[in-house]
């Protein structure tokens, strides 16, 4: 169940709201880089993809290769998360070595734009909801209010109006789509980012299609790299859906809400434990990650508290759902945004 509440209207000046929080989250030495975690976290990461490379080479000729699919998508997530968490100088402050932890675990490791990524997801989190400045909710394969469904016909229309059971089996091409937009970005890049970005997206797609082909057999290659890139697509959909779909949406026409109301009210956290806090890189923490989106990894449940009490002092709703309830809530709000077209019909 959603503990959702109505929106209390927000005080004349909101600009105050989050500095007694930040402050004692910076007193609780949150903020505090955890670099021996993520030395942990990356080496970890990196064994284990290790051991699936050499697993691959070991049963390649067997069709039973396929079960190692599945794990290299769970681990392709997880680099996608060391890569997310690089981007918001979670890991370090040195930006140079975060840039480099970026393009290393994107472009090389999954074949994703570091750059692309980052440029992306930070208009996204400045301006989380928003129709007009937030990326992730401007019209394209999906829609998101009711104004943008209006202008869908034809074939767009279709999937619009059916865009709530689509979702899922569209996020089984999310993996390919993330690799696509990542070469397209690089007509944006300057003359060196370019190069350097261009040259590890073509290392990654040249290394993949070399370690397929080396190790098994071609059909073999081609059933392991469609399950491979559906599943990976498939866990970060699951993973990024429930954190803002079905939330408020800030006013384009004028938006007042302060910091933390423009952060609290447009997302939505999820309970669970510790295999959900693995299972989503964290991200179930959403509200106490876009409050603070330097705030290392696994200080994210220790902050929790603290932005709970804080929300409640204020009046300001708090949004945490169980995982199922999460995926439940932003379906529904797809199909409501859909049911016009559905009604023309």
């Amino acid at each position: 169940m959603s503990l959702a509440v109505a929106a209390p209207p927000s005080p004349p000046d909101t600009s105050s709201e989050f500095t007694p929080l930040l402050r004692d989250v910076k007193g609780q030495g949150l903020l505090d880089r955890r670099t021996g975690w993520y030395v942990r976290v990356i080496a970890g990461n990196a064994l284990a993809l290790a051991a699936v490379v050499a697993g691959v080479a070991l049963i390649g000729a067997s069709w039973w290769v396929l079960a190692l699919a599945p794990v290299l998508a769970v681990l392709g997530a997880r680099t996608a998360f060391i890569g997310h968490d690089a981007g918001h100088s979670q890991i370090t402050a040195n930006r140079s070595v975060s840039r480099a932890i970026g393009l290393v675990h994107g472009n090389l490791l999954l074949g994703m734009s570091y750059s692309w990524w980052n440029q992306k997801h930070n208009r996204h989190h400045a301006n989380p909801n928003h129709i007009d400045k937030d990326p992730d909710v401007a019209a394209d394969v999906l829609v998101f209010t009711s104004g943008q469904a209006a202008t869908r016909t034809g074939f767009r229309g279709w999937l619009t109006r059916h865009q709530a059971w689509l979702f899922f089996p569209l996020t089984l091409l999310e993996g390919l789509a993330l690799k696509v937009s990542g070469f397209q970005d690089l007509r944006r890049q300057s003359g060196r980012e370019r190069l350097v970005e261009g040259t590890l997206l073509v290392a990654h797609v040249a290394g993949y299609v070399t370690l397929l082909l080396t190790l098994m057999p071609l059909g073999h290659a081609l059933a392991f790299a469609a399950l491979h890139q559906a599943l990976f697509g498939l866990h970060l959909g699951m993973a990024f859906a429930p954190n803002h779909k079905g939330m408020e949406m800030p006013d384009p026409d004028g938006d007042k809400w302060g910091h933390l109301r423009r952060q609290v009210l447009t997302s939505r956290n999820i309970k669970g434990g510790p295999l959900t806090d693995w299972f989503l890189g964290g991200l179930n923490y959403q509200i106490e990650h876009h409050l603070f989106p330097s705030m290392p990894r696994p200080h994210l449940r220790l902050a929790q508290p603290m932005v709970k009490a804080h929300c409640r002092e204020l009046g300001v709703p708090f949004t945490e759902t169980g995982l199922i309830d999460s995926y439940r809530q932003a379906l529904r709000h797809m199909y409501e945004v859909g049911e016009p077209l559905r009604a023309d019909i």
